[in-house]
């Protein structure tokens, strides 16, 4: 498959989906590992070649105020544009289509009909490796669903260009972003990326009106410095809202990076400095009280209550209003 947003120069090919714009010569790939020039064409390698595809519950995105309680078929494929060094799902995301053994492949319309298969299905989640990879094929299914009323699901690092993400969101419901720290000493030496374009693609999902839930992965050594921690929370709240859903996630030893895991002290100190800004903030790979179960912006009562991913809405209407006293608070 012929990928988008590119051009030809002499010899070579300039991939511009994301902003690294990987000059491609003739036989190799870019970053990604998946987006290869064939005599002059960049090609997507990973149409149709899915890697995981599952029913999950939409927590596990994690998305908590979409839809929460409901399922979602999610799938993904091979390939990244970063370079983390604890990577979760390296198995899938830091090799090539050549490194990996695909099953089968799936064109856009059989997506289409195991999403409709299951009257209880919410939509398409696109999740495990980095979703922006597949862009091509991500989109022809996002429109195909959305043409269905069904919802479309986007898990990403946000590190992509700006003319692919408005295709994107014109067709993507909601959108949880892993934003991995606030330095760009710190993206450069752990991703091999950048921070400016994700903060802009936080920006831009904002201001789109689509849902927006961010993820935090927290790494002893790393992206831990209250200052640092701080600073981005503040960014937050004063650009995207107090009310953005925030989750912050307890790294355990992965791929490359042996540290042991965020102390529970720690995660603590920094969901504490969260909580002075932003109203929903969550809890991730830990059960910690009080930092499971959503409660109203305006009220403050517990409206839904959670274990693991059982999730209990005890005092929300089916608008996704607060039973209490009818302020908003989820979607759904």
């Amino acid at each position: 498959m012929e990928a988008l947003y590119y051009e030809q120069l002499k010899g070579t090919v300039r991939c511009f989906l994301c902003p690294h714009n990987c000059r491609i010569k003739e036989g190799n790939s870019g970053i990604c590992k998946v987006r290869r020039n064939e005599g002059g064409r960049l090609v997507a390698e990973t149409w149709g070649r899915i890697a995981a595809i599952h029913k999950d519950p939409i927590e596990k995105k994690p998305l908590y105020h979409f839809y929460p309680g409901s399922s979602i078929l999610s799938i993904g494929s091979v390939g990244c544009n970063m370079k983390c060094r604890c990577c979760q799902n390296w198995q899938i995301s830091q090799v090539s289509t050549d490194e990996y053994d695909f099953d089968r492949t799936y064109n856009p319309d059989e997506i289409l009909r195991l999403a409709l298969s299951d009257k209880e299905n919410l939509g398409v989640a696109y999740t495990y490796n980095e979703p922006g990879m597949w862009f091509e094929y991500m989109l022809e299914i996002a429109r195909l669903v959305q043409q269905q009323g069904l919802k479309n699901v986007m898990v990403s690092n946000g590190f992509i260009s700006e003319k692919p993400l408005d295709d994107l969101i014109s067709c993507i419901d909601a959108f949880n972003i892993d934003l991995k720290g606030f330095t760009e000493d710190f993206y450069r030496r752990f991703t091999g990326a950048s921070l400016a374009p994700v903060l802009e693609s936080l920006r831009k999902i904002r201001k789109s009106g689509k849902h927006l839930e961010i993820t935090c992965l927290i790494i002893p050594g790393q992206n831990d410095n209250h200052d640092d921690f701080s600073r981005m929370i503040d960014w937050i709240a004063e650009e995207l809202g107090s009310n953005t859903v925030f989750h912050l996630s307890r790294y355990h030893p992965a791929y490359k990076y042996g540290m042991e895991p965020t102390s529970v002290s720690d995660l603590e100190q920094l969901l504490k400095i969260a909580k002075k800004k932003l109203f929903h903030v969550y809890a991730g790979n830990i059960q910690l009280k009080d930092y499971q179960d959503t409660r109203c912006p305006n009220c403050h009562n517990i409206v839904i209550k959670r274990a693991g991913y059982y999730t209990n809405k005890i005092a929300v209407k089916g608008n996704g209003l607060c039973s209490h006293c009818g302020a908003r608070v989820i979607i759904c």
